[in-house]
């Protein structure tokens, strides 16, 4: 009985969290796709473009208004109390960046244990404007098995959601340039920080990798 009391408790909880991001993304004009959410039970969610903190704010809001509970790395430094309890209880994992050697195959084995897992990572690394995307989000989706879903935030017309599910390959070259198309054009929080912002979808072959 208290079992099905506390899954009651939780739902309600989500439900209602889910109206209140609704709420806040309404206020703030941005159109999220409430629709296309992936089937899959566990994959890796890449997130772009990411050129604010704001970023992390809305994309939270926006997932959380569309069901998507997510894991994602930060900084093991901010993991103190009370901070360290909040950051997990909303997904955080946290990751020392001075022994990240092995983090790839952390990640995927920490992946592979779960039933169910969405795994956000930004493959730009960093706020500031880069022209190659940083590999490990490719790597542990191919090491864990799983998908790799195409998160979204596009200021350019505030708009954001989950686009295709892509099942690597194993030819990172032609399967990042697929990815980047979906991309293209897409504009950041700050204008000129994202490297695909003034790209159009015939051009990915010319992205540098």
């Amino acid at each position: 009985m208290m079992v099905i009391k506390k899954i009651c408790f939780f739902a309600c909880k989500q439900k209602k969290m889910k109206k209140i991001s609704l709420l806040i993304l309404k206020f703030l004009n941005y159109k999220i796709d409430l629709v296309n959410i992936p089937e899959e039970k566990k994959y890796v969610l890449v997130f772009a473009p990411h050129t604010s903190w704001l970023d992390f704010v809305i994309g939270k809001i926006a997932l959380t208004a569309m069901g998507v509970k997510t894991t994602f790395l930060i900084k093991k430094e901010f993991f103190f109390f009370p901070l360290g309890s909040y950051l997990k209880y909303i997904g955080g994992y946290p990751v020392n960046r001075k022994r990240a050697q092995k983090l790839t195959d952390t990640l995927a084995a920490y992946i592979k244990e779960r039933d169910e897992i969405a795994f956000l990572i930004t493959p730009e690394g960093t706020r500031k404007r880069v022209e190659t995307w940083k590999r490990g989000f490719y790597y542990i989706a191919q090491k864990a098995e799983v998908p790799i879903a195409l998160a979204y935030l596009d200021y350019g017309d505030k708009r954001g959601g989950i686009g295709p599910v892509f099942y690597p390959t194993g030819d990172y070259d032609a399967d990042l340039q697929e990815i980047q198309k979906f991309y293209c054009g897409m504009k950041g929080k700050k204008r000129g920080y994202f490297n695909l912002e003034e790209k159009h979808a015939d051009d990915a072959g010319e992205i540098k990798n």
